[in-house]
């Protein structure tokens, strides 16, 4: 492969000046939309030599054909024109957006003549004012039961609007109290227009004015002695109160911002988004996100703010992310056009908006989780990604059986390798194995000796007495002769299909070399990189490049999560074992009180750091002990305690 590409443009053809660039292929279609504050110093990242580009950009740069920029006046207008290409010719290679699922809204129809609240899922509807989205339909119905209380405004159908204002008899709803709009003959187009404003500037998040203004009236009421009144203003107080109890008050009351939290690997993201008015959550989603190029968290976060405002009318004072863009200032005042007033793009770093990012992180983490998993529950998928892994291998048949090894120390201690198993493309943690390592040089020398004690039990022979008893069939027929159960197949001796290691070329030489020693020849193994497309395989110069679509590479990356995941647990416990065993060696010291000490100081390296002043301190321990203790851990005898 060339390492310049035959469309690159010469240096001084590209200005530098703001705009949007766009690759194209050799049939035209456009893959890829950019925008830049330097067009030249941008696209010269493009074609710099491809040996030093990103895999998925190489792919990128090299599927084009051509490339193409526009100039524009300034950064904001590349912000406008960048969402707008993406949003006609859905690039390939830019990020690509699947809703988690399709969430329900609250809906207030302002185009109508009498503006009616509905439970919807579509987000187009002419002139209407959406609230949500909510994680559940029955808690938009909840929601609107309660508010049509304290705000009755119309709920029926537009055909029973119409029937009821031609024959001037109140439509159904309005007969047992559901509908409050000029249908319902209870008030006029003008009076329910008001009551449609009123409901509209309570679910924006004016609370506190309406609680004071209710609680106003029903006062007055009760002093003038109009106490039918005073109920009715009690009962939509209580509806409001009901209301509002079912969201916390999460930020200051004023408070008006919408919250971003994001989770994302090497192929995907996920994005949780909270929208807070008044203080409280009026609404959650979650966006999840495979990335085709490769990103950072600040460039993925500019990217989720034009997708999530391009189209929206709803935009808050505030927005709270986890990484500012580079270009915060031009999404700021892009923001600002878009309102009409000032808006604040900022990273929360402590109080109430630290603790609602973490919520929000925490959720796109299990978002992330589920987007990663529901393709490889589905069979389709998992048959699809065992195909695909055996054509890039070279295999002769489909690895039903995969198993993945990692190694895990803490600075060269406590060397310890996991192996989990896949079956089918599904996990089977009752076969999950961990090993501990006692001696070893490096990450190399681990992979080999694990990998040599697993390949000595495969196909383990069933021992030869159980085997003689088997075949003995003098005692057949006899019904006085002792029974003989067949020995069970261990399951460590079930051979794999296919060995992955989480590793490049050194530790797939490792491996080899076990395979070799352990003379075994038919199972594949190949070398997980940590760039994760690429699969290093024995004695190769070049690793396989698993395409980004591939369900194989779904499958892969779960395996190597997986596997990291299981041998990182063992490590940690067989660390906290280790330093359980070191301080119940001290005489005096009992499970209550270690767990004590170590919840005091956080680890035995700061314990035996300690002064025996400073290990009193715990509750529990006395002065001889504290003496006892730091003797101890320390090898010198503690000062006299005075």
């Amino acid at each position: 492969m060339a390492d310049v590409l035959p469309y690159k443009p010469r240096t001084g053809e590209i200005p530098t000046d703001p705009g949007v660039y766009r690759f194209r292929d050799a049939d035209g279609r456009v893959l890829y939309v950019g925008k830049a504050k330097n067009l030249r110093q941008r696209l010269s990242n493009y074609f710099a030599p491809l040996r030093t580009l990103h895999e998925r950009t190489r792919r990128m740069v090299t599927t084009a054909a051509s490339v193409e920029w526009t100039v524009v006046a300034t950064d904001v207008d590349s912000l406008q024109l960048e969402y707008m290409w993406i949003k006609e010719f859905d690039p390939p290679f830019n990020v690509r957006y699947k809703d988690d699922k399709s969430y329900p809204f609250m809906a207030i129809t302002l185009a109508d003549e009498a503006p009616r609240v509905i439970v919807t899922r579509n987000r187009k509807i002419p002139g209407a004012r959406y609230f949500g989205p909510y994680p559940k339909v029955w808690a938009v119905h909840d929601t609107i039961d309660l508010m049509i209380k304290a705000f009755p405004i119309r709920t029926c159908s537009d055909a029973s609007y119409k029937r009821a204002m031609q024959t001037g008899r109140p439509c159904f709803p309005g007969q047992i109290g559901k509908c409050g709009g000029p249908c319902s003959m209870t008030c006029t187009i003008e009076e329910h227009r008001a009551m449609v404003d009123d409901f509209v500037a309570f679910m924006a998040g004016g609370d506190e004015r309406f609680t004071k203004d209710l609680t106003r009236r029903m006062l007055a009421a009760s002093a003038a002695m109009d106490y039918e009144a005073a109920a009715k203003y009690r009962d939509k107080l209580a509806s409001i109160e009901a209301v509002l109890g079912k969201s916390a008050l999460v930020l200051p009351a004023d408070e008006d911002a919408d919250l971003f939290g994001l989770a994302e690997d090497e192929l995907s993201a996920a994005v949780h988004h909270f929208v807070i008015r008044g203080g409280r959550v009026r609404g959650v989603r979650s966006l999840a996100i495979d990335k085709e190029i490769d990103i950072s968290g600040a460039e993925l976060v500019d990217q989720v703010l034009q997708r999530v405002y391009g189209d929206a009318v709803d935009i808050p004072r505030r927005v709270l992310v986890p990484a500012l863009p580079d270009d915060a200032a031009d999404l700021e005042q892009w923001l600002r056009e878009r309102r009409g007033k000032r808006v604040e793009i900022a990273v929360a770093h402590r109080g109430q908006r630290a603790e609602l990012m973490r919520t929000a992180t925490l959720n796109a983490q299990q978002a992330l989780l589920r987007h990663k998993t529901r393709r490889t529950s589905d069979y389709v998928a998992r048959t699809q990604a065992l195909t695909d892994l055996q054509e890039a291998l070279g295999m002769s048949e489909a690895p039903l059986r995969i198993e993945c090894y990692d190694i895990s120390h803490l600075s060269g201690t406590n060397v310890v390798a996991s192996m989990v198993v896949f079956e089918d493309g599904l996990p089977r943690k009752d076969q999950y194995r961990s090993f501990n390592i006692a001696e070893t040089t490096d990450d190399t020398d681990s992979m080999y000796q694990v990998l040599m004690r697993r390949l000595a039990r495969v196909d383990e022979p069933v021992p030869t007495d159980a085997a003689e008893a088997l075949t003995d069939g003098s005692d057949a027929g006899d019904p006085d002769a002792e029974v003989v159960e067949a020995p069970k197949r261990r399951r460590f001796a079930y051979k794999p299909q296919l060995l992955l290691v989480d590793g490049g070329q050194p530790q797939v030489n490792a491996a080899a070399r076990a395979l070799r020693d352990s003379g075994r020849t038919d199972i594949a193994l190949a070398g997980i990189a940590k760039r994760l497309e690429e699969l290093w395989l024995p004695d190769d110069d070049f690793p396989v490049i698993l395409p980004r679509t591939s369900e194989a590479l779904y499958l892969v990356q779960r395996l190597r999560d997986e596997a990291h995941r299981f041998a990182i647990t063992h490590q940690r416990r067989r660390r906290r074992r280790d330093i359980t065993t070191i301080l119940s060696e001290i005489p005096g010291l009992g499970e209550s009180r270690i767990k004590a000490l170590l919840k005091h100081f956080g680890s035995v390296t700061a314990l035996r750091a300690a002064t025996p002043e400073q290990i009193r301190e715990v509750n529990g321990i006395g002065p001889a002990l504290a003496d006892g203790i730091h003797e101890h851990l320390s090898g010198r005898p503690a000062a006299p305690s005075r």
